[in-house]
């Protein structure tokens, strides 16, 4: 039985296939188009999932995709008539759900086809969401939360699942949401593009939250629910501003000339950081975390359930997902590798599995690497077209087919100082390099920060660098000792172990770790392991393989990022390029 789930039309366009209930292969689109964040119709996703599965799209059973144009027509229609949005925003929203609803046209077109065998199912977006927080979860029961802008008319969702089974048990639904309070929080400190609020997130540690007040009256919290106070913002009247189609996503000004009556003037991209941007920051950070701890405590209430399983745009909230354990009652927590839209398309694909199909449960996602992976020949093709280029640089290769001994090697390599790419496996799944398609370098370095900014990463210089630590140390390095797989929690790093590893501990002390153990990822844990071995210390500093582009894919990206950039050293498969 096989399942071709998708999220098409949307931010992080993606596809991920699924075999007897094994997720075979899963990619976002903009890792193929090289666009980030990449929204449309995701062919190059579904052709490479169709190939790692070995199927043409007719042998599909069921195809999936994590929206439904028919949900919420009601209420839709309810607000259209009420708030009477522009012509130009209904245009938009009516001609993106025909897209969803005319997908098998589409599909048929796409792949050249006289028809389209498989069935086609529309699941529910945050039901697509929960289900691909829990379906490959390890827990057999789970309180779920979702929390995005919006999808499907609904910007947050809850429930409780046992077994094979999601009982949803409440929702809060347009035009109240936490994404939307993010994103034009994001917007007025002067950071317009699609997925910036990462950058925000980064900058609320270096402000103090006093502007409460003004928080709180943007955002009402009551009765484990929250609600905007709408004068702040202008999705519910104008209309959302948005293009989804065939490129990078673009959203309008989400907020409204009040919210800069309110809190001053607005802040250009171009213009300075001041601290009062810092303090806009932290407060919005730390009124999001208000909210999100009052929906996750009031379903503790309500279920009992101590594992919680989270999903939604804003689950990639790594800060609020680090305090957890400290201002609940969960005692375990599961956050899939890509918990935003992206995410969709394994929800929706283990939704007609177990939900529609009913059946059981047999696979847990416990590492991120399913995209495609490429051949040593793969390699030796790219470094053969860029011959000229190696040679002008006067770059220097060296193939080393022993595992320990190449991991040894370029650990002598990052205790150097030098900034190392390394390129291995298959890509991950979701936004987080993680040790395939990595940067990596020496975490000791107070200097390593600035280094990486000028040579490849030319980025805000407040955002931090993440550490990769060997599973089995995180207890003596962070002060939360628990599994982190896909860099989305952030943890307090111990006080005594700081001043050892300046390059990863950001301005509060904390971390967005990921832990690595042999069995996820075996490679990578013997280069930290390498590291450890010539340091002591078990951690290495690892950024995304990229230069304001999506994570690289091919060996024929890795090279061009390799030669444009001031990198030092490049590891592909058991292959070492090195700059003099």
């Amino acid at each position: 039985m096989i399942i071709l789930g998708l999220n098409a039309h949307h931010a992080d366009a993606s596809a991920a296939i699924i075999a007897d209930g094994k997720l075979v292969a899963a990619a976002e689109e903009e890792r193929f188009r090289r666009i980030k964040h990449w929204a449309g119709f995701p062919s190059a996703a579904i052709e490479y999932c169709l190939k790692e599965a070995g199927v043409a799209l007719n042998d599909v059973d069921h195809i999936a995709v994590n929206r439904d144009p028919n949900a919420r027509l009601f209420q839709r229609a309810k607000f259209m008539l009420a708030k009477r949005p522009s012509i130009g925003a209904i245009k938009r929203r009516l001609a993106n759900r025909a897209k969803i609803r005319d997908l098998r046209t589409e599909l048929v077109e796409t792949f050249r086809l006289d028809s389209l065998k498989p069935r086609l199912h529309h699941v529910e977006h945050h039901r697509a969401h929960l289900a691909s927080a829990f379906f490959v979860a390890p827990f057999d029961e789970a309180a779920l939360l979702s929390i995005d802008g919006f999808g499907d008319f609904v910007s947050s969702m809850w429930g409780v699942a046992r077994g094979n089974h999601i009982e949803v048990l409440g929702e809060i639904g347009f035009p109240h949401s936490l994404g939307i309070f993010y994103t034009a929080m994001t917007q007025y400190l002067g950071f317009p593009h699609y997925g910036d609020e990462y950058k925000v997130m980064g900058l609320a540690p270096y402000g103090q939250p006093r502007f409460m007040d003004e928080m709180r009256d943007i955002v009402h919290v009551a009765n484990g629910r929250f609600a905007l106070n709408t004068d702040y913002f202008t999705h519910h009247s104008a209309g959302l501003e948005m293009v989804w189609q065939g490129g990078s996503p673009v959203i309008g000004p989400v907020y409204s000339e009040k919210l800069i009556e309110k809190l001053g003037p607005a802040r250009a991209p171009q213009d300075p950081m001041e601290q009062r941007h810092n303090d806009l920051a932290a407060s919005m950070q730390a009124m999001f975390e208000e909210a999100y701890f009052a929906l996750a405590n009031s379903l503790f209430e309500k279920t009992k359930v101590p594992n919680l399983c989270l999903a939604g745009g804003c689950g990639y909230n790594s800060v609020a997902n680090g305090l957890l354990f400290d201002r609940s009652p969960y005692r375990q927590q599961y956050i899939q590798a890509a918990a935003g839209d992206a995410g969709g398309a394994i929800g929706a694909a283990y939704w007609v599995w177990n939900e529609t199909l009913h059946q059981p449960r047999s696979f847990v996602m416990d590492h991120a690497y399913w995209g495609p992976q490429y051949s040593d020949g793969d390699v030796d093709k790219a470094v053969l077209a860029r011959q000229a280029d190696l040679d002008e640089a006067k770059c220097v290769l060296h193939r080393v087919q022993n595992e320990r001994d190449l991991c040894a090697r370029t650990a002598q390599q990052i205790a150097a100082g030098n900034v190392v790419g390394w390129f291995q496996g298959r890509m991950e799944w979701g936004p987080r390099a993680l040790g395939n398609r990595s940067i990596v370098c020496d975490p000791r370095r107070a200097d390593m920060k600035n280094i990486l900014n000028a040579k490849i990463k030319r980025r805000e210089s407040f955002r931090p660098f993440a550490p990769s630590i060997l599973r089995e140390t995180v207890g003596e390095w962070f002060e939360t000792d628990y599994d982190v797989p896909f860099m989305l929690q952030v943890y307090q790093i111990r006080e005594e172990k700081r001043a050892q590893i300046p390059a990863v501990t950001h301005v509060n002390g904390s971390g967005r770790l990921q832990s690595v153990t042999e069995s996820q990822n075996a490679r990578y844990y013997h280069l930290i392991e390498a590291f450890r071995d010539l340091t002591g210390i078990p951690i290495v500093l690892n950024t995304s393989f990229n230069e304001n582009e999506p994570v690289v894919n091919t060996p024929h990206e890795a090279l061009d990022c390799f030669l444009r950039t001031k990198m030092d050293l490049l590891v592909m498969g058991d292959l070492m390029i090195q700059r003099p």
